[in-house]
């Protein structure tokens, strides 16, 4: 990989896409292009997609069986935070649809000669550090409520949970610091990997735009938040199942959702050094 860089493009230079302003219906289409994009090779996407179900009643069996029930829902959720990563080769294969190219499965895994590539494994670790902390947080709240003592069974901590009032206390605490963990990964990422696909800008610009584009554009951004956490809710419910088409879903409807906020590449965008 010639001229190796993370934080700013290969001429050491820190570039600022053009943001638009986007609506509800950009916000639609983006998704309805998810649709279209699953639908031209589902049985591709959802044998990639796989892992993520998988991976999910593994982690759901450790918990079971490691004393650790009570990060069954942090885990569960905590799917939305490293999300983005997780489907950079979806973008991809979004971006080859796109431009009439051949978007065979294993194309997706074309990423990894991206000259954006450094860039790209510095977000995502920025995003399985977040995950990490987000478990902790989670397991810290409920220690401060419970003790360290893990609870007995699963059956017995939903009960617990939702019939008493320190039960509710833990869903309050949990679901405002899951809340926080989430807006922080939206503003910093709901453009940053499909940006770094098309255009090797460097890490802190795909930040930078990311963050740029919801303070431009913060309900429809809020409102995709939204519509992206409930989806993975839904997917996630029938034994992470379901997630082996949202996940797909999703990553393809997040590139056609960069299209629309991120104006193309002009040669007259700002560029300035790092």
């Amino acid at each position: 990989m010639a001229g190796f860089h993370v934080m700013a493009d290969a001429r050491g230079m820190h570039v600022q896409p053009t943001v638009r302003r986007i609506s509800t219906e950009d916000l639609i289409d983006a998704l309805r292009l998810g649709v279209e994009d699953f639908g031209a090779k589902p049985s591709h996407y959802v044998f990639l997609c796989l892992i993520y179900p998988v991976v999910g009643l593994i982690l759901t069996q450790w918990t079971s069986g490691s004393n650790a029930i009570q990060l069954i829902y942090p885990l569960m959720s905590g799917f939305a935070l490293v999300g983005p990563f997780a489907a950079i080769g979806l973008y991809e294969i979004s971006r080859r649809r796109e431009f009439g190219m051949d978007t065979s499965w294993w194309h997706a895994l074309d990423v990894r000669h991206s000259p954006a590539l450094p860039a790209i494994a510095v977000i995502g670790t920025m995003l399985v550090v977040l995950f990490l902390l987000w478990l902790f947080t989670a397991q810290s709240i409920y220690t401060s409520l419970y003790g360290n003592q893990p609870p007995a069974s699963i059956v017995g901590f939903i009960r617990e949970v939702l019939t008493t009032s320190k039960g509710w206390t833990l869903i309050l605490l949990g679901n405002l610091a899951g809340f926080a963990f989430a807006a922080i990964v939206l503003a910093t990422t709901v453009v940053a990997f499909p940006l770094l696909l098309d255009r090797d800008v460097g890490a802190v610009s795909a930040v930078e735009t990311s963050a740029r584009a919801v303070m431009t554009n913060p309900l429809q951004m809020a409102l995709w938040g939204l519509m992206v956490a409930v989806l993975l809710v839904i997917g996630s419910i029938p034994l992470f199942a379901g997630l082996a088409v949202v996940m797909p879903i999703l990553g393809h409807a997040t590139w056609h959702l960069y299209r629309r906020v991120v104006e193309p590449e002009r040669a007259e965008q700002v560029r300035r050094p790092m």
